[in-house]
């Protein structure tokens, strides 16, 4: 299996699976954040009758929301654990859902242009080498076939509201889920996407209100951004 991950870090997110479905836990945010993230895919591609892979599913949010919009989906992520927690809440909902302990690079290997739409949310600033996750999302998908990304700006704003704030002042994400040094800032994911044959298509930023409990789309990609990027028809 690839090693194109950090130990500490499926750990980090193994030890919180128990309470990966709980909308008021450790992965509140996550709830409030997912209907808004699956609409915006929805609007780039539409989710009924497309084959979607998952990169970095974890326990299944997003998989399941994309599924119950028509999509068949394969869950991809190298934490047996939330694997494990994302089968069982399939079961418990009735989504259907192909869940699968591999990473992108071997699927990729595995399985080249087999995907209409390949979604990597919130995972890049998580592994050691981003650069080769974005390859293998391009190589996943057909031509003329998505793939979206979601990450964090690298700047001092960055720190202040997606650590300091959203870690230890709001308890929006357990303390120690992110580190600064992993963050990317949006010139360089760009850059791995051309690098990967990938034509970015719209960079958008993400904000949220601390009193609302509100996530919007907003020009503004200091912190949070997303990128939709397609890949080229030959």
């Amino acid at each position: 299996m690839n090693a194109n991950a950090d130990p500490a870090e499926l750990q980090r997110f193994s030890d919180i699976a128990h309470r990966w479905w709980d909308p008021q836990g450790a992965m509140r945010s996550l709830h409030e954040l997912n209907p808004l993230r699956l609409q915006w895919i929805d609007r780039k591609v539409s989710l009924m009758g497309t084959r979607v892979v998952d990169v970095g599913c974890g326990g299944g949010v997003l998989s399941e929301a994309m599924a119950n919009k028509g999509a068949q989906v394969v869950g991809i992520d190298l934490a047996a654990k939330l694997l494990k927690v994302a089968e069982l809440h399939a079961l418990e909902s009735g989504a259907t859902v192909d869940y699968r302990h591999t990473s992108a690079e071997d699927l990729a290997a595995r399985e080249p242009g087999s995907f209409d739409v390949a979604t990597c949310m919130e995972m890049l600033e998580h592994v050691p080498d981003p650069a080769s996750v974005v390859r293998a999302c391009a190589n996943l998908v057909k031509p003329g076939g998505w793939v979206v990304f979601s990450t964090i700006n690298r700047n001092p704003k960055a720190f202040v509201f997606a650590i300091l704030g959203a870690e230890y002042v709001l308890g929006l994400l357990p303390r120690g889920t992110h580190e600064y040094a992993k963050f990317i800032k949006p010139s360089e994911l760009s850059a791995f996407a051309r690098a990967a044959g990938l034509a970015t298509s719209e960079l958008i930023g993400l904000t949220y209100n601390p009193v609302t409990h509100h996530f919007a789309m907003e020009a503004d990609t200091d912190v949070n951004y997303f990128m939709a990027c397609r890949k080229p028809q030959p």
